[in-house]
């Protein structure tokens, strides 16, 4: 098992394994709010790309929160799996659409203030995050790109799940995964330094890249 120092040291590695997308000029950056972005603002300045910010919210269950039946995303994109969502009144679905689209619309304001609505068309998205744990939100991440008009979209983290990892992969369009240990815990476990990441840390990585 490999432990990483940080998030920067990840962001290295990985971008080490995502050296053939470096000087592409249809590539952009987006690192999913919020531990995803210290290991994406390496990427990026490594790749020469842009870096961005995904805010997703997924929308879970009311009795059961961790289990997503949807997404919401930048620019009024939704996400939804019918087949979990078929279950719920609309009163749910709207109390919990309701709940998650305020929380997206402050980090939004508070991540893009100045900054023009994420544009991704014909882009090749690459969505960087700190671990896949379930990979519902790298999911959710993906189609949102996908509605936001990404030609390919690639996922990269420097840890995951076996099976976060088949689940994510059956959507991307690749992804780039640098181990997925056969006894995966928690994320946090392969981090000395996995402190919280706060949204001031959030702005600084994207005001130091602009």
């Amino acid at each position: 098992m490999t432990t990483y120092r940080d998030r920067a040291e990840a962001g290295r590695m990985l971008a080490d394994r995502l050296s053939g997308l470096t000087g592409q000029s249809d590539v952009i950056v987006l690192g999913l709010v919020r531990g995803g972005v210290p290991v994406a603002q390496v990427v990026a300045e490594r790749l020469g790309a842009p870096l961005d910010v995904l805010v997703v919210r997924k929308l879970g269950m009311p009795m059961a929160p961790e289990v997503a039946y949807g997404a919401l995303g930048p620019g009024g994109v939704q996400v939804l799996n019918e087949m979990i969502a078929g279950g719920l009144s609309e009163d749910d679905r709207a109390e919990v659409r309701q709940r998650e689209q305020a929380e997206l619309d402050r980090r939004e304001r508070r991540y893009r203030a100045g900054r023009p609505p994420l544009e991704l068309t014909g882009r090749t998205a690459v969505i960087v995050d700190d671990g896949l744990a379930t990979g519902a939100t790298a999911r959710a991440a993906v189609q949102v790109a996908r509605q936001l008009g990404a030609a390919r979209v690639v996922v990269a983290v420097p840890v995951g799940s076996q099976q976060a990892y088949e689940m994510v992969a059956a959507d991307a369009d690749q992804v780039v995964c640098a181990q997925t240990p056969p006894d995966f815990g928690a994320v946090g476990a392969y981090y000395d330094d996995f402190h919280e990441v706060s949204d001031d840390e959030v702005t600084e990585a994207l005001t130091a890249t602009a």
